[in-house]
């Protein structure tokens, strides 16, 4: 299995070439050269299979035995799932209406991206023991990804990770959940600035080759493969949970609706349509509504700001990975990805050409939630059920109420409402703190301000050549 960039202009490199890179070196984002197909008796089979069970079968058809043999991967990513609270890792709650919730946040930060990050982190620690090699993770969050990321590689002596949080626009919880984490590998900054405006240092650093090269720089964002390829277990397991059965044909379809804000979750779902798993998707966004307009007008620009929203982690105008759904859509067009997103980054502004628009409309269905929306999802699924949805899965159940019942359908919901305690009061609603994260107030903060006029990418060079001083 090897690994192209979305824009052509690199050579094809194995799943660790595309692991330690993040960004392609020519701007583009890594994507298999070939989508594995799966055939009807290999999703009957896999529909008997545990959450960790599907992980490890995906993820063994995107990275070969000869990189990482099946029994060390299959031990990895036990490893991985070890700090759990879930024997089972996640869970599907069924609630009246047919409100169908799968639960991805049994980590240690109670966000979906632990699932993700914690693999990640473990075929990292594989490889770098393997070379005896050190990396400089560097990672901006819209609020769970940092958390997640500083978990995965914390008190890790061969990796350092720098992490950027916008000030202000997360949760308490959230900066809280990175800030408390005192260990010299890990290096927080509090930036005044939004979740777009963070992510230009990161790429003004990656795109200093030199350095990147010098210093080993990685991500551990969403641009990185191999979170996507864990995500893409997220849809089958969806799946098997709530068709009715697998024994008619056609195989019955499966609506999954994805909260979206960098596009992570919904590209792994496009991945697994692909593969051959009969769902239908569903991106749900906030106020910050850049992939409902691509995919209802094929009108994918930004608009005049980022709306601060209850549903904080989605609030993105800029989803970089519809760049790999776009490419896929597209036939792996490389060229035409490297114009269009070439053409984004200068103007901001792209409209889809018409076929490739058609082809998104008929891949995923798309809705805009604003924040009274959200309130009156939570509200709803509380009275109905006494279940708390955080804001982010409230967009999810927000489209589920607003359609018509009978079709199977399976609401991801990324992350615990505990974690977003102004959303509940919002919506009358009482927060229930487990105490992992009631003890979070009462412990040491450590981060480094980077404000407004200053020269982050500069100031995150210094950092990085001076904690590199010291391997």
């Amino acid at each position: 299995m090897e690994y192209v960039s979305t824009r052509g202009g690199t050579g094809t490199v194995d799943f660790e070439g595309a692991l330690f890179s993040g960004y392609a070196p020519d701007g583009g984002l890594f994507m298999p050269q070939r989508i594995p197909s799966l055939d009807r008796d290999t999703l009957r089979r896999w529909s008997r299979f545990s959450y960790p069970e599907l992980v490890k079968e995906l993820c063994s058809l995107f990275i070969t035995a000869e990189l990482v043999p099946r029994s060390t991967l299959n031990d990895l990513i036990d490893r991985a799932f070890s700090r759990f609270r879930r024997k089972d890792v996640v869970h599907l709650s069924r609630l009246k209406d047919g409100l169908n919730v799968l639960e991805l946040w049994h980590g240690v930060t109670y966000a979906f991206k632990d699932l993700s990050l914690s693999c990640t982190g473990q075929f990292l620690q594989y490889f770098l023991e393997k070379k005896q090699k050190h990396v400089t993770i560097l990672v901006g969050t819209s609020g769970d990804t940092g958390s997640s990321a500083i978990e995965s590689v914390r008190g890790q002596k061969n990796m350092d990770i720098f992490v950027l949080l916008p000030k202000g626009f997360c949760t308490q919880i959230q900066e809280l959940q990175m800030t408390t984490v005192i260990e010299d590998n890990v290096h927080v900054f509090a930036a005044h600035g939004n979740s777009d405006e963070i992510d230009e240092p990161i790429k003004e650093l990656f795109a200093d080759v030199d350095f990147a090269r010098k210093y080993n720089l990685m991500s551990l964002n969403s641009v990185n493969w191999s979170r996507i390829m864990v995500q893409i277990a997220h849809h089958f397991y969806a799946y098997f949970q709530c068709a009715p059965s697998l024994d008619t044909t056609p195989l019955p379809v499966v609506e999954i609706v994805v909260p979206t804000g960098g596009g992570g979750n919904i590209t792994a779902g496009c991945i697994a349509q692909k593969m051959g798993l009969p769902v239908r998707l569903v991106a749900v966004v906030n106020s910050n509504d850049i992939i409902h307009r691509t995919v209802q007008h094929g009108d994918f620009s930004l608009s005049e700001s980022v709306k601060a929203t209850l549903a904080s982690a989605m609030d993105i105008q800029e989803p970089y990975n519809m760049e790999r759904i776009l490419w896929l859509l597209s036939g792996s067009d490389s060229c035409l990805m490297k114009t269009l997103m070439e053409r984004f980054s200068v103007l901001k502004s792209l409209k889809l050409p018409e076929d490739l628009h058609r082809k998104l409309s008929e891949t995923l269905r798309s809705c805009s939630a604003s924040d009274e929306d959200i309130v009156r999802a939570m509200q709803r699924c509380w009275e109905e059920n006494h279940y708390l949805l955080c804001p982010h899965s409230a967009v999810a159940a927000h489209y589920h109420y607003s359609q018509p019942s009978g079709t199977p359908r399976c609401c991801l919901a990324p992350a615990s409402a505990a974690k977003f305690q102004d959303a509940l009061f919002r919506a009358g609603l009482v927060p229930q703190l487990p105490p992992e994260i009631t003890a979070l107030t009462a412990m040491e903060t450590r981060s480094t301000p980077l404000e407004r006029g200053q020269d982050w990418a500069q100031a995150l060079r210094e950092r990085i050549k001076a904690t590199a001083q010291q391997w």
